[in-house]
């Protein structure tokens, strides 16, 4: 089976902050890539609200509970005890804990899992009483060691940071090499029982080589390329061309 497409709604959020004004709408654009076929839906609240703000998530959840039932809703942040507040509040269907500063401008890298194990189990089991799915942003080159700790929080997945991977769009071989870290990392966590999503500067180009080398990929979470890919496709087509590179042959 593909994995899955969730599609990451901050970049629409981002550009209809530069205005004071309601469009682009987050939940009209988010409609559009559920009904073109999009399993769910991703955001990243974080405090300053510099792109989805507080007040989206309901919106969200309103919409996929009553137009989109069988879709999920992903929220991913770091675990202040306002973000767990606000995803106890939207009850997602998945929580993706990621260890950004509030400063940072995007996730750059997975979470230290042996360092922060005893603080990640206290979260991952405060939020599975909500009945939420819980992933848990990884390293593309994380040890043994480390996706041993991540199992022992007891979520149920990982998310391999892409990032490094995506950069490496103009260079082949480097790109060969990260698909390497990558599908090594995958292959740690499968052994273990972990399921494995992935995220970060994906594109229609990179996808195929990716679910090739992680057949078993459960999940992508797609913001940027896809919104970029939007802009020449509209939303509708995007969400198909990033369908297709998904299921393209393994």
């Amino acid at each position: 089976m593909p994995a899955k497409l969730s599609v990451n709604l901050n970049a629409i959020a981002m550009l209809r902050n530069r205005r004071d004004l309601p469009w682009p709408s987050v939940t009209g654009l988010g409609r559009i890539a559920l009904a073109a076929g999009a399993h769910g839906l991703t955001v990243h609240p974080r405090p300053d609200q510099r792109h989805i703000r507080f007040t989206d998530l309901p919106e969200i959840r309103a919409l996929i509970d009553d137009e989109f039932p069988q879709a999920e809703f992903n929220i991913e942040g770091y675990p202040t005890g306002d973000f767990l507040a606000l995803v106890e509040a939207a009850e997602p269907e998945q929580v993706t804990l990621v260890p950004d500063d509030p400063e940072q401008p995007t996730s750059d890298h997975g979470w230290d899992f042996v360092a922060n194990r005893d603080m990640l189990k206290a979260i991952v089991t405060r939020l599975k009483r909500t009945g939420a799915r819980l992933s848990l942003f990884c390293d593309p080159d994380a040890s043994e060691e480390q996706i041993e700790a991540a199992r022992t929080t007891g979520a149920d997945r990982v998310e391999l940071y892409t990032g490094p991977y995506g950069a490496c769009y103009d260079d082949p071989a480097k790109a060969a090499e990260q698909i390497a870290l990558l599908g090594k990392t995958a292959d740690a966590a499968h052994a273990l029982g972990l399921g494995v999503n992935a995220g970060h500067d994906l594109t229609v180009d990179n996808l195929p080589a990716l679910v090739k080398r992680v057949p078993d990929l459960a999940e992508v979470s797609i913001g940027h390329g896809l919104t970029a890919d939007a802009l020449i496709h509209g939303m509708d087509g995007a969400v198909r061309r990033f369908r297709s590179a998904l299921e393209a042959p393994r």
